[in-house]
């Protein structure tokens, strides 16, 4: 049994698959999940996991070259606006419609409970050398 990290065994296992310049959208649960990525579900009920909790997470374990988020989100909902910003020296930022475009070409989704909206973002991962 793992002692720490990830310890969801679809999560992880999805994680352990990732490559340099693959895309993970992690999401709130209204998020439309395109066909196509894999999708790891954790979300139980509103708010449960948190989007803030699965981000810090997958922070621990991925390398990131670099996030995008949906600009809806700094007047929204603020709180997953101050967490993105603080969370990434290379956010940018474009429409809730084309983050839900860019979706499409991820590697992985992992939807989250959160119930707050926009709280969304797909980022792009990077190596560790």
């Amino acid at each position: 049994m793992k002692k720490g990290g990830i310890l969801n065994r679809h999560l992880a296992g999805a994680v352990a698959e990732l490559g340099h310049g693959d895309g993970v959208l992690v999401c709130d649960v209204g998020m439309p999940i395109p066909d196509g990525p894999r999708v790891v579900d954790l979300a139980f009920r509103a708010g449960v996991p948190s989007f803030s909790d699965v981000l810090a997470g997958l922070l621990d374990e991925l390398v990131v070259e670099s996030a995008v988020a949906a600009e809806e989100v700094r007047e929204v909902n603020p709180g997953a606006a101050e967490l993105l910003a603080g969370s990434f020296g290379d956010l940018s930022y474009v429409s809730h419609e084309k983050l839900k475009e860019l979706s499409a070409g991820a590697r992985l989704v992992v939807r989250t409970g959160e119930a707050r909206p926009y709280a969304n973002v797909l980022l792009r991962c990077g190596v560790f050398f």
